[in-house]
């Protein structure tokens, strides 16, 4: 089984969509991302982390768990540490889940630049909180799943070059697209989203309407 599900500590509303989607996964919990397991019906086969955020009550709930424990002055994130482990242990594709949210916006936009590298490196990628999902775009084609009616934004990591998005309100063809842009903000899907991207990388962040999580 090549797909893990890493628990982080933002967000996290347990969907159907979600949970479909982690069925088939290993699951590694970091810190405070444990809060998250009995909602999923997960049971993580580690829980790494310096445990700076575990209360008593998840350490004894989850007293059965296998752990990872590093020092709190370390020059790695908890999730960082959690992803790393299973990229050792075969991971191929990744649900992250909590990524979104939670009390420090700094980790949140780390959890994104960490995505992206991850994508670069060959790696298949999902954030997400239940609501919001998060994919890395990076130059070649991608379709997705979502259905009409849900809004999303492309956020350039830097100047886009050639980006094409179909089936959606407002359409582009092969668009330069320059860093900072807000030209890709709160577009609409209509049928089914395709994009194509010849250089550049962003992160589509899609929120997923009611009837759809």
């Amino acid at each position: 089984m090549s797909q893990f599900t890493i628990l982080l500590g933002g967000d996290l509303v347990a969907t159907p969509r979600l949970r479909a989607q982690i069925a088939a996964s290993r699951v590694i919990a970091a810190d405070s991302g444990i809060r998250h397991a009995v909602a999923l019906g997960v049971v993580p086969e580690l829980w790494a982390g310096d445990f700076d955020s575990a209360t008593e009550e998840h350490l004894a709930e989850h007293a059965a768990i296998p752990t990872a424990r590093f020092s709190h002055e370390k020059d790695k994130t908890d999730g960082e540490i959690a992803i790393d482990i299973a990229i050792e242990r075969g991971a191929k594709a990744f649900v992250i889940a909590g990524a979104f949210g939670g009390e420090r916006a700094d980790h949140e936009y780390l959890h994104l630049a960490v995505a992206m590298r991850m994508a670069e490196d060959g790696h298949d990628v999902l954030l997400t909180s239940g609501t919001t999902e998060g994919r890395p775009l990076l130059p070649g084609r991608a379709s997705f799943d979502y259905p009409p009616g849900t809004v999303f934004s492309v956020i350039g990591f830097n100047e886009l070059t050639g980006l094409t998005l179909k089936g959606v309100k407002w359409p582009l063809d092969k668009r330069l697209v320059p860093f900072g842009s807000s030209l890709t903000m709160s577009n609409e899907v209509m049928s089914s989203l395709d994009a194509e991207l010849e250089a550049g990388r962003a992160m589509l962040i899609a929120h997923l309407p009611e009837g759809a999580r």
